[in-house]
């Protein structure tokens, strides 16, 4: 009868201690069990279950946050499905390298205008990051870390005049 009732209380502590932990749920169905510090725009600062140094992922890698404590899930963002290049619209460029914790390179983009460019500087810029994305969509890859964004303008440019836009970038997927 002891040992009915220790292992009912130690049944009970495990799940009281269990339920304290944070699950963050990766869109590739990873999942991170821990204690989430705080959500900021665009990461979520969090520690691994039993240690005490921060780490910080993307947002855009994560469904989901289910609190331990209360019960609470949290939707983060939706997964963006790029099923080839038709796609390259939904692709997101980003500029700073946190964003991108928590995903997997997946290889190098590069979008550009053509030699010959009589558009205006924001066209050219247009031009060249439709041509990124659709460089990553090609990859299957919903994200495109921005590397150098390079406008040339006049004579330096061509020998016609126009412009050229140059674009590089790194592809991540889930």
């Amino acid at each position: 009868m002891k040992k009915i009732i220790l292992m009912v209380a130690m049944t009970l502590c495990l799940n009281v201690v269990s339920a304290q932990v944070d699950i963050i749920t990766k869109h590739n169905g990873e999942e991170i069990k821990g204690k989430v510090v705080r959500v900021e725009e665009y990461t979520i600062v969090f520690k691994y279950d039993g240690e005490d140094a921060e780490n910080t992922i993307g947002k855009y890698a994560v469904q989901k946050i289910v609190y331990g404590k209360s019960g609470r899930v949290e939707e983060v963002t939706e997964k963006i499905v790029i099923n080839g290049e038709d796609d390259w619209e939904k692709v997101v460029i980003l500029e700073e390298k946190s964003y991108i914790a928590g995903l997997k390179k997946a290889g190098e983009v590069r979008g550009k205008t053509g030699l010959i460019n009589f558009q205006t500087g924001n066209t050219g810029d247009k031009k060249a990051s439709k041509k990124l994305k659709m460089d990553a969509a090609k990859l299957g890859c919903p994200f495109v870390l921005l590397m150098s964004d390079k406008t040339t303008v006049g004579a330096s440019s061509n020998s016609l005049g126009g412009s050229q836009a140059i674009k590089t970038g790194v592809a991540y997927k889930y």
